[in-house]
């Protein structure tokens, strides 16, 4: 990915949903102007979820999903079904393309139930609209397609655009800054940094300072002594990669704030706050307990990765129990979290803002704790009250 590129996690992720043979692919594919799925006349030719990330006026970056037929039958079928309901998790607009000449059927009415569920934001798609015989009523949250046509594609991406709303309900850190406020970041290039580039959250708190035209200085920890001597006056915060707090939080005068990139990307995708009560529950880890580490993207596990070996380093040493701990990556996140006494999840940079909330929601269904990697290393430090300090101070001057 380029570093100007819109993230995966920043994006307004869009689900097509419907029957099979509703021409959901050829609606995305006329939507998107590009052959993005397979369209046929045989029923059931997307097998699994098709996704795209692109700019799609009037609405942006966008991350458009074309799902198999939710009436796909058979056991492979039904495989198909739940991956389309996982599907929904994620995202924050669902269309429901149905056959605009016949009645909704008792498989799309399930659709419309689960979208209400969950709270989704949803339009209806009457395609085929070309075959009507009568011109088509208007109706609230219903707009009449045709893809083999293309005829009123436009007017359909507006009206998709009217029930579209941002998932990020905050900036990073832009907004706890002013203009020309200095920010130091700690960026250690280790052998778990990634060759030639810094990670995302690093990249998206740079941007978010330079957007508030407040200056930034990236170091490395053993670079910041000298910084901090150098600018002490002058340095408004320390951010500090989450695994850099043990040192970086003795060279740093209280004076000044400090923070981690994950717990300012909690703070963004809406889950800070519920990260932060429930890292409390790591002192009532016993002998046995079973703790689930989760990340959001995939990646190749280095011989010092932070949550393969470091957190559950950390958390044994800090706790003196003998742990049980487990791992997920990617989309492989068990819905059922009931044999586990925590979550840790990482910040998040990869998924959007519905889907971590869909995460923690399944923990606290479950009766577990949910918290961050920036959060729970706060704390195992001792300086959680420190680390979020800078945002609980802004929230006192509104």
């Amino acid at each position: 990915m380029g570093l100007n590129d819109t993230p995966s996690g920043e994006r307004t992720h869009i689900g097509f949903f419907g029957c099979r043979n509703a021409g959901k692919s050829s609606l995305v594919n006329a939507v998107t102007n590009q052959e993005l799925s397979v369209v046929s006349n045989v029923a059931g030719t997307t097998t699994d979820p098709v996704q795209k990330a692109m700019e799609l006026l009037p609405l942006g970056p966008v991350m458009i999903i074309d799902t198999p037929g939710y009436d796909d039958f058979g056991e492979l079928g039904e495989k198909r079904v739940e991956k389309t309901k996982r599907i929904l998790n994620r995202c924050d607009a669902a269309v429901l393309v149905t056959d605009s000449t016949r009645a909704l059927n008792e498989t799309e009415n399930e659709l419309l139930s689960l979208f209400k569920e969950k709270e989704i934001p949803y339009l209806i798609a009457k395609n085929k609209s070309d075959l009507l015989e009568s011109e088509c009523k208007e109706e609230n949250g219903v707009i009449y397609v045709s893809a083999k046509e293309k005829s009123n594609i436009n007017e359909f991406k507006e009206a998709l655009a009217g029930i579209c709303k941002n998932s990020n309900p905050s900036r990073l850190i832009g907004d706890l800054v002013c203009e020309n406020d200095l920010v130091v970041l700690v960026i250690p290039i280790d052998s778990a940094a990634p060759k030639g580039r810094i990670i995302l959250p690093q990249q998206q708190v740079l941007r978010d300072l330079l957007d508030s035209n407040a200056c930034a200085i990236c170091v490395q920890t053993e670079q910041l002594p000298e910084v901090i001597d150098k600018f002490k006056d002058r340095i408004k915060a320390v951010v500090t990669d989450s695994q850099a707090f043990s040192s970086v939080m003795k060279i740093v005068p209280e004076s000044i704030y400090l923070t981690s990139f994950s717990v300012l990307m909690a703070r963004s995708k809406g889950f800070l706050e519920d990260a932060v009560a429930g890292v409390r529950s790591i002192e009532n880890l016993k002998d046995g307990d079973a703790v689930l580490i989760s990340e959001g993207c995939t990646h190749h596990r280095q011989c010092e990765d932070i949550g393969t070996v470091k957190i559950p380093k950390w958390l044994k040493e800090h706790t003196k129990k003998n742990l049980i701990i487990e791992t997920s990556s990617g989309r492989d996140f068990p819905q059922d979290l009931s044999k586990y006494a925590l979550v840790i999840h990482c910040g998040g940079c990869m998924l959007n803002s519905r889907e971590i909330r869909f995460r923690m929601n399944c923990a606290k269904d479950s009766g577990v704790c949910f918290t961050n990697y920036g959060t729970a290393i706060a704390y195992m430090n001792g300086i959680l009250n420190r680390s979020i300090k800078i945002i609980e101070d802004n929230k006192n001057k509104k």
